[in-house]
């Protein structure tokens, strides 16, 4: 016979076991009135003994509010997703948000769900992170919900956290010139209008720019752009290069799992890092501090950024008459061993 699970405890129990009023117990769960902490400790050690859950969710409709956002990203099985999404989802349980997390892929129909689901579900908020805003429901900004916006794609339409791409990826094309790189081979590289992503676009343009200073001419022979922008498509980038029959001294790969797949390719033709050529990634994840060697790449905190976003996107559920307001986090580039030296170059 199947054990029937005890009644779910309710404020007026806690409230009974801690000696205060079911108002009182209220006050500790919302936050909204301040409390003694001795009340406080009574209240939580009454709550833990009776294993109460708070209804969040109903106390939130009663405010016009689900206490819930929805989270999209292109790629969750990328490890910049996932220590993206891990800040994001800590830093929203800190303000009492529940999370529903989305995967947009590169389907534009993909957003254009989400945003109906989002109204359905009563979300209180998005934040998106486009691939494109050719394609992206960014275009209809006006009729969303509170939205907050990462990444590159350029817009004036709804709030928007970043980093400097075009800057960024300058500064790691100077540092393998400085090397003495001039061979500078480039993964995830595409400016064609109709495919290229805002991210590729802009890092490439970084690249460009750095070349340019250097008087160094651009070689399209040089640029892949292996999609998707994972392990295997650097494995799959350096591959190309290698059937072109390019010779190159550094590669710059607009990721860091790009850079991670072009590291073991490099490795199985027996190319040596940095010795033959030298390496770079981009947003330092956990993994680029433990290859062989060390992946010198581009970091920011990722704490701040999700920080950055929620706030905007708590402000924006407040006020939807706000102009958009645009944040550009810092960046740093880390120097490690996959730069060392001055590279001897691969000669087909």
């Amino acid at each position: 016979m199947t054990a029937v699970p005890p009644p779910r405890a309710t404020m007026k129990d806690v409230a009974a076991l801690a000696g205060v009023s079911p108002k009182t117990v209220s006050n500790v769960v919302t936050g909204t009135t301040t409390v003694s902490e001795e009340t406080r400790r009574k209240v939580e050690a009454a709550m833990a003994q009776l294993d109460f859950v708070p209804n969040l969710s109903a106390r939130g409709l009663r405010k016009g509010r689900s206490g819930i956002i929805a989270v999209a990203l292109p790629d969750l099985a990328t490890a910049f997703s996932a220590e993206l999404m891990h800040r994001i989802v800590d830093a929203a349980h800190d303000r009492g948000l529940a999370v529903q997390i989305e995967e947009t892929a590169i389907d534009p129909e993909r957003e254009r769900e989400l945003v109906s689901r989002a109204r359905a579900h009563l979300v209180d908020g998005l934040i998106l992170n486009p691939i494109r805003l050719e394609d992206s429901v960014l275009r209809y900004a006006d009729r969303l919900p509170p939205l907050v916006v990462l990444g590159e794609v350029e817009q004036n339409r709804a709030d928007h956290v970043r980093i400097d791409s075009r800057r960024a990826a300058a500064e790691v094309a100077r540092h393998v010139l400085a090397r003495g790189a001039r061979r500078i081979a480039v993964i995830g590289a595409d400016d064609d209008p109709n495919f290229a992503t805002a991210t590729s676009r802009l890092r490439l343009e970084g690249v460009h720019d750095a070349l340019r200073e250097a008087g160094i001419p651009r070689d399209t022979a040089l640029e892949v752009n292996p999609m998707p922008w994972s392990m295997t498509g650097g494995a799959l980038g350096v591959e190309t290069l290698f059937r072109r029959g390019v010779a190159f001294d550094a590669i710059i790969a607009f990721t860091d799992s790009l850079a991670l797949g072009a590291l073991h390719a490099l490795h199985d033709h027996s190319v040596r890092v940095p010795h033959d050529v030298i390496v770079t990634g981009f947003d330092d994840v956990e993994f680029s501090r433990y290859t062989s060697p060390a992946l010198t790449t581009v970091a920011f905190d990722r704490r701040a950024f999700a920080d950055a976003a929620l706030a905007l996107l708590e402000s924006r559920m407040d006020d939807r008459t706000v102009p958009p307001r645009g944040l550009t986090l810092s960046h740093q580039l880390l120097e490690r061993a996959s730069t060392e030296g001055s590279p001897a170059g691969y000669h087909p």
